[in-house]
């Protein structure tokens, strides 16, 4: 017959109830010994994320594409997020191992000023590239800090450029002529276009393969998007036969409201898969960084708004390589 123990209250206590008890008594004689790493601490999450957007060992960890992949970043609404998803898409592909260029095509300069480039007055310039004709290897500077990123500046000169090239023989084209000069090799190209549809914003679609347009996440800013895709398709008839609408990029999306997830699900059902998976969220920091002349990748590169910016460049990359292969394929099988 099993023998039963007597508890501190002095009821018996069945062997397994016994069991149990001396078990969560040694439980508590033995000290717990704490974790190595806490990966669950804020701090620690927020500088894996660091880690991983800055790619310290500098490794090619975005695949490059088999050619180089000009993009124009284009919305005629303003205030969308083209500027500012321009340069952290640029910074994040060049600190991932890609070649990178930004022509700044906005005669406010405001991708010039986020990239921390000089573009006062008297600066070589896209003005002189676009009017004049300088070689695009005389005007592109290195970004400090960002290795194999390359930046044509922008300044207050571009804002007469439309009516100067009025009276030019293929005005249309005379950016396109201008990336063809140059000398280096690059992976990306991308064009931040300013928010208009005038001559400038065609001369971007002429030159690009790929139209990236930045959607901020509130009723406005699909107004006017039609108008967009109409341009682009004329574009696409009379000048730029390979002109397509390859990306299509959520911006300023703010969770805590049902507008935002009511926007993303039309923009979605809508466009289907070329609308990226990654979405970028309202932050102030984002905003922050171009005043101190940089992007939210080197101002802050734990925060939610870089790892979105990464993981919007990183599916860029992915997806631009999954389309070279496939282009291999239908090569060799012809």
């Amino acid at each position: 017959m099993a023998r039963t123990s007597r508890g501190k209250t002095g009821r018996h206590l069945a062997p397994d109830e016994a069991q149990a008890n001396g078990r969560k008594t040694a439980a508590k004689a033995v000290p717990q010994q704490p974790d190595a790493v806490d990966d669950d601490l804020p701090l620690a999450r927020e500088a894996q994320r660091a880690v991983r957007v800055l790619n310290p060992s500098g490794a090619v960890t975005m695949p490059r594409p088999t050619r180089r992949r000009v993009f124009a970043v284009a919305n005629q609404k303003g205030g969308v997020g083209k500027t500012t998803s321009t340069v952290n898409l640029a910074v994040a592909l060049a600190l991932h191992g890609n070649r990178v260029m930004v022509v700044d095509l906005d005669p406010q300069g405001n991708a010039s000023t986020g990239l921390g480039v000089e573009h006062g007055a008297g600066t070589p310039s896209v003005y002189e590239a676009l009017v004049e004709g300088q070689p695009l290897d005389e005007i592109a500077k290195p970004v400090d800090g960002i290795p194999s990123l390359y930046c044509i500046p922008a300044t207050i000169d571009l804002a007469g450029a439309e009516v100067e090239l009025v009276n030019v023989v293929a005005r249309e084209g005379r950016l396109e002529k201008s990336i063809e000069t140059f000398s280096g090799e690059l992976d990306y190209i991308f064009i931040d276009c300013p928010p208009s549809l005038g001559l400038l914003t065609v001369n971007a679609l002429v030159a690009a393969e790929e139209v990236l347009i930045p959607i901020q996440c509130e009723y406005y800013a699909l107004e006017g998007l039609g108008q967009l895709l109409r341009n682009i398709e004329l574009i696409k008839a009379h000048l730029n036969a390979r002109l397509r609408v390859s990306t299509i990029l959520l911006t300023m999306y703010d969770k805590r409201t049902k507008l935002a997830d009511q926007v993303e699900q039309e923009v979605r059902g809508h466009f289907s898969e070329i609308v990226l998976d990654a979405v970028v969220p309202r932050s102030v920091r984002v905003s922050e960084a171009p005043g101190y002349g940089q992007s939210i990748m080197t101002y802050d590169p734990g925060s939610r708004g870089a790892t979105s910016y990464f993981e919007a460049a990183e599916e860029i990359a992915l997806r631009g390589a999954k389309l070279s292969r496939r282009g291999k394929n239908q090569k060799g099988g012809n």
